[in-house]
């Protein structure tokens, strides 16, 4: 399996034109010195992601104004004080579960926002090769080595479940950074992640003392805005997120019972409890730019 995953990283990162020596923290000064407390960089990761909403996102936090972030000293500090930290700063130190959780999600959160301002996007993440490129080439050096939105999601939060759409795991048998995923990943990520796009959940901040209550919430507040049901034609209309990711959820089962159990009180959850049978129908995702 290892030869196999390191010859399909050469050929993606070939085709794609991505240079995996290029990151968004490589900074042109001198390297930090190694942060061992992991407890308050995950702090000052979330007191960025504060700033960044409280400046450039609407209350929802489903529109970013990217521009206006470009030039704000909260996101200037961000770029030139906090993310080179992240270049040997050792993720295996997070102390628990929670907290390497929330470090991740609230991570994947900003480096989106980051290669957005950087790369310059201004209509989607999508534009090449159905949004494969941004997700490879946005990344930061971590630890020494070089972690991309793929590698947090795929790799990291999703226990090296592997891109749905590539074949094998996200990192080879060998690579250092399987020390770091959260095993058994909690299906709710999906509804905190935020990949800059209009379909996309809401981004909000998580906290590790808090994590379990903000992603179910997550999920819930999804969920109510999301799904429609067609009880004629005994359809459950929700977004692609559930096809992409359909294993994590346990299958169509699985998917049915998360909605029974997310829906809040309404006609909604009412025909899914007594139905028997439905039909999941998914929405095609609306890649455009959530530019406020």
């Amino acid at each position: 399996m290892n030869p196999f995953i390191r010859l399909r990283e050469a050929v993606i990162d070939t085709v794609l034109s991505i240079n995996e020596q290029q990151v968004l923290n490589a900074g042109t000064g001198t390297v930090p010195a190694p942060t061992d407390d992991g407890v308050a960089l995950a702090a000052a990761l979330r007191q960025a992601m504060q700033q960044f909403k409280a400046q450039a996102m609407d209350e929802e936090g489903k529109l970013v104004a990217y521009q206006r972030l470009r030039n704000d000293p909260a996101y200037l500090a961000y770029r030139s004080e906090l993310t080179p930290q992240l270049q040997r700063f050792d993720p295996a130190s997070l102390p628990d579960r929670a907290t390497r959780l929330a470090f991740w999600i609230n991570l994947y959160n900003a480096l989106v926002i980051d290669a957005v301002i950087a790369f310059g996007i201004t209509t989607s993440v999508a534009d090449q090769w159905s949004g494969l490129r941004f997700f490879r080439a946005a990344a930061y050096q971590i630890g020494g080595l070089r972690c991309s939105l793929d590698d947090i999601e795929h790799g990291i939060l999703r226990a090296n479940r592997g891109h749905p759409f590539i074949p094998g795991p996200q990192f080879a048998a060998s690579d250092p950074r399987l020390g770091w995923i959260i095993d058994p990943p909690d299906p709710r990520i999906h509804f905190a992640l935020n990949c800059a796009s209009l379909s996309c959940p809401p981004i909000g901040v998580y906290r590790a003392e808090q994590i379990d209550q903000q992603l179910d919430l997550a999920l819930r507040a999804f969920v109510a805005a999301d799904v429609a049901i067609d009880p004629t034609r005994a359809e459950i209309h929700l977004s692609r997120i559930f096809d992409w990711y359909r294993e994590d959820f346990g299958g169509t089962d699985g998917i049915i019972q998360l909605l029974r159990q997310a829906l809040p009180a309404d006609e909604r959850r009412a025909w899914l409890l007594q139905a028997r049978q439905a039909r999941l129908i998914y929405r095609p995702y609306d890649w455009r730019l959530n530019l406020a």
